[in-house]
């Protein structure tokens, strides 16, 4: 049973190299909006999505996208070749983990709990320690090695959010999109917002 999250403790955010890096940008931008500390893992396959799809060319462009200000007030970056970091220690806090976007290759190695970076290991952390681990995995279609992975990390634990967004509330922007995911991915977090329509609700 996953364990309710850490009160004040950091989230930890990885960004792999699946295609979605407006999601990535965007939801760590929100967090820092609603004031939440984030341990920051970009993998390299991350910074260079991070260039081809937002022109975000390394990490000082990420702090500038997404608030310098709240970066440097809320975020502790982590690299992901340091498997010694404190993500990769069930003796660190956090208030649980999402990968976004969560690549193919990624889960994979969480499935089989391979460890083989830091990203992998504070997902391995996540699971052990029955915390929240939220993979938004972005890839289409599915090979049956794709679901397969995906069915261990959610017997493991782990909610699998594939980057599906809807489109009841009609949208007419890119960004209406990705605020979609976001804004589900942020609700599974226990992160307050109103990024997003909500079925029932007056405006949706």
């Amino acid at each position: 049973m996953t364990r309710p999250l850490e009160a004040n403790a950091p989230l930890v955010l990885a960004i792999t190299g699946a295609s979605g890096a407006p999601y990535g940008i965007r939801l760590l931008e929100q967090l820092l909006v609603a004031g939440r500390r984030v341990s920051l893992i970009v993998s390299s396959h991350g910074f260079r999505l991070l260039q081809t799809e937002s022109d975000v060319a390394d990490l000082a462009g990420l702090r500038l996208a997404v608030n310098a200000a709240r970066f440097d007030a809320l975020v502790t970056v982590y690299d992901d070749n340091d498997r010694g970091a404190a993500p990769a220690s069930g003796s660190s806090l956090a208030g649980g983990m999402v990968i976004c976007p969560c690549s193919m290759g990624t889960l994979a190695s969480i499935a089989a709990g391979t460890s083989r970076s830091l990203v992998e290991r504070a997902a391995d952390v996540a699971l052990k320690e029955r915390r929240p681990l939220l993979l938004v995995t972005r890839e289409t279609p599915l090979s049956l090695i794709h679901l397969d992975n995906m069915r261990t990390a959610t017997l493991a634990g782990a909610t699998v959010m594939p980057a599906a967004p809807g489109f009841y509330h009609r949208p007419t922007q890119i960004d209406e999109l990705v605020d979609f995911i976001v804004a589900r991915a942020l609700d599974h977090l226990g992160v307050p917002n109103q990024l997003a329509p909500r079925w029932g609700e007056p405006d949706a």
